[in-house]
């Protein structure tokens, strides 16, 4: 995926919701496409639409609103789906090694991010808008940082214009953005409601990287620190925003960079966006790591030696998350079983099954949540 893409993926939600003039990083075709899916009444009008423009789109145009495609996939329930519409790949880190066994062991995230966590004032952690799984480890981890006393939860899909959402307790569409309405970002803000956070809307409508993100740090500091000056913070934000340093987002200062300057806090900066499930094959780095480092729930890597967790790109975060394979071709419910590739090339036979076959379709593994929830054919 280019830098381009990469940012302007952190950016188009906020435009999509808050209806702010968009700069000039976007061509006609796409800034028409941007308007009209503001006027959609809902998101599988959404989907037909963009399922029907789609295919007279130019290349570059498609791309993006394949992003869009997959967020509506994501948001109808349609999780493999989504990531197959969009697979999301980023560059591997120059110079990167693929850990081995000899020197790297395996470990449950959940645990070692609470135990990281128990001396720091900020945890980040970041997900990729159209992947629900990567929700998942967020919904984990607030019982355990409540616990340690974290007492704010912030989420970048939060919105100001819902003053009742903590006495009322639940969500609505006046609450933020559209990624509220995928069930599993609905659990996070439930479950901290729940466990007394404090919830705090921080994002921006800025489109300009640099001035969002400088917007999304000191609306975290005056809302917590400045009035709270010992207060510790969890962080669910997207993508490249958790860095603590440039590179990912190109020259732009990522949001939890800025925070730490004007905070004095070393954030514990988690990602879960660098290696990711996105099609079939093991020809990527993740699927390497999986083979290496098999799990069915979400890992870090641990330093035999040192005992330190493993940072692909260390200066810019403290660990990687691995998730574990959540792809089945049973997801089409095709009797054909046919190869992802098939689908993930053919935008209108995957979006076609995703809706006929809604009946037969198979439920990702992680949504049971480690056997607290279970599917029911309706």
């Amino acid at each position: 995926m280019s830098k381009r893409t990469f940012v302007l993926l952190s950016s188009l939600m906020a435009w999509l919701i808050s209806g702010a003039v968009l700069g000039q990083s976007f061509d006609q075709a796409e800034l028409d496409m941007f308007r009209t899916l503001r006027r959609q009444p809902n998101q599988l009008a959404r989907y037909q639409y963009l399922n029907k423009v789609m295919p007279h789109l130019a290349p570059p145009d498609q791309v993006m609103a394949g992003q869009f495609l997959a967020f509506s996939l994501d948001e109808l329930g349609l999780y493999n789906q989504a990531v197959l519409a969009f697979p999301l790949t980023s560059v591997p880190p120059e110079g990167m090694v693929v850990p081995d066994r000899d020197e790297w062991k395996s470990a449950d995230a959940v645990d070692v991010i609470t135990k990281l966590a128990a001396d720091r004032r900020i945890v980040l952690i970041n997900e990729a808008h159209h992947n629900a799984h990567t929700r998942t480890l967020t919904l984990a981890l607030l019982p355990r940082l409540r616990k340690l006393g974290f007492t704010y939860f912030a989420a970048e899909a939060l919105g100001e214009n819902d003053p009742g959402l903590m006495q009322r307790g639940y969500p609505l569409k006046t609450s933020g953005t559209e990624y509220l309405e995928e069930p599993l970002y609905g659990d996070i803000v439930r479950e901290a409601i729940r466990l007394g956070f404090i919830l705090v809307p921080y994002d921006s409508s800025e489109i300009d990287p640099q001035a969002r993100d400088a917007a999304q740090a000191a609306t975290l500091f005056q809302k917590v620190f400045a009035k709270d000056p010992k207060a510790r913070l969890f962080v669910h934000a997207g993508y490249a925003h958790i860095d603590k340093a440039s590179g990912r987002l190109d020259s732009t200062t990522p949001m939890a960079a800025q925070l730490k300057k004007l905070t004095g806090f070393d954030p514990l900066s988690i990602d879960q966006t660098q290696f990711l499930e996105s099609g079939e094959g093991d020809f990527d780095d993740y699927h390497l790591l999986i083979q290496r480092f098999p799990t069915q729930s979400a890992e870090v890597l641990i330093n035999r030696a040192t005992e330190k967790p493993w940072s692909a790109l260390p200066k810019l975060y403290d660990l990687n998350v691995i998730l574990p394979i959540a792809l089945d071709v049973k997801t089409f419910g095709d009797s054909a079983r046919r190869p992802f590739s098939s689908y993930a090339s053919d935008s209108a036979r995957l979006a076609m099954d995703s809706l006929i076959a809604i009946n037969n379709l198979q439920r990702p593994r992680w949504l049971t949540l480690g056997s607290q929830r279970y599917p029911f054919p309706v």
